[in-house]
């Protein structure tokens, strides 16, 4: 069973690095947590690295730009890992062609931004459904809206064998008191309805090697062992840790708040019950970051 714990510095001096979720652990989508901020500047302070590891389909630029507007101090993290990101290199590879229709909203349009760290980058053109390779999801067009409305053009993509490719793995996100679909809830869709969806943020291996290799610029010598993944998404966070081989800490009074019947800290049956649901059981939980 997970042990719970009253705050991040119970645990902190047996771990070197951070591995840090943002949308719901460190901001709740219109502003920064405090607790959560003064406990990632406290730990660097003790000599620790902290890096955000985000399933945010913007570049990491934009996630900075964000964590700005949100008020999340520059010294609360040392350096950003975005499914964008990891996403952005699959697609320059050329994984869903070099036609690709994007399903997202127009503020997502950084996502299409030239990537210069990769050799050889495919040619992307952005095209209409019918005549493109593939897709690529940063989310669905209307955040809040009935998930039957996306399925005529999903079924239109599944008719043409067209691959989707998920830049945000994240089936839910709360926006303040707002829950909001993300792109997974749309890949999820599209591979149920017997489509191929391609993922790359948490808990996918591919945003891992990226903020391992995020980490090992400022430290080449941190193992595994000694590095702690901390998130409320028991789905991504906790399983793409437990994946990894990495520690992880449940932020209970995120996305699971309701279940975990949390307020400061979960109710400890309600807590059991949900992570025997979930089959996952996280190596720490506490309530919220602090």
């Amino acid at each position: 069973m997970t042990r719970i714990i009253n705050s991040l510095s119970v645990i902190s001096a047996n771990y070197d690095a951070l591995f840090v979720d943002l949308w719901g652990c460190v901001h709740n989508g219109v502003e920064a947590i405090p607790s959560a901020v003064t406990a990632l500047q406290e730990y660097r302070k003790s000599g620790g690295i902290v890096i955000l590891v985000t399933n945010s389909p913007r570049p990491r630029a934009g996630v900075v730009k964000q964590l700005i507007h949100f008020k999340v101090p520059e010294d609360a993290y040392d350096a950003i890992a975005t499914s964008g990101d990891s996403a952005r290199s699959a697609m320059y590879r050329g994984v869903v062609g070099n036609k690709v229709w994007h399903y997202g909203p127009v503020t997502d349009s950084r996502f299409f931004d030239p990537l210069d760290i990769l050799e050889n980058p495919q040619e992307i053109t952005r095209v209409p459904l019918e005549e493109a390779t593939g897709i690529v999801c940063t989310g669905p067009f209307d955040a809040q809206a009935d998930p039957e409305t996306w399925r005529p053009e999903l079924e239109q993509a599944l008719s043409r064998g067209l691959k989707l490719l998920c830049a945000n793995p994240d089936i839910v996100v709360d926006r303040g008191e707002v829950r909001e679909w993300c792109a997974g809830a749309v890949a999820k869709m599209y591979t149920e309805m017997g489509g191929e969806s391609l993922y790359f943020g948490k808990p996918h291996a591919p945003i891992y090697d990226l903020a391992r290799r995020r980490l090992y610029k400022l430290a080449s010598s941190i193992p595994d062992q000694n590095i702690l993944a901390i998130g409320d998404g028991i789905l991504t966070d906790v399983k793409g840790g437990i994946d990894e081989g990495i520690d992880s800490l449940f932020i209970s009074g995120g996305l699971a708040a309701a279940e975990t019947k949390t307020t400061t800290q979960p109710d400890e049956a309600a807590l059991r019950d949900y992570l025997e649901k979930e089959k996952l059981n996280p190596s720490f939980t506490i309530g919220h970051l602090r």
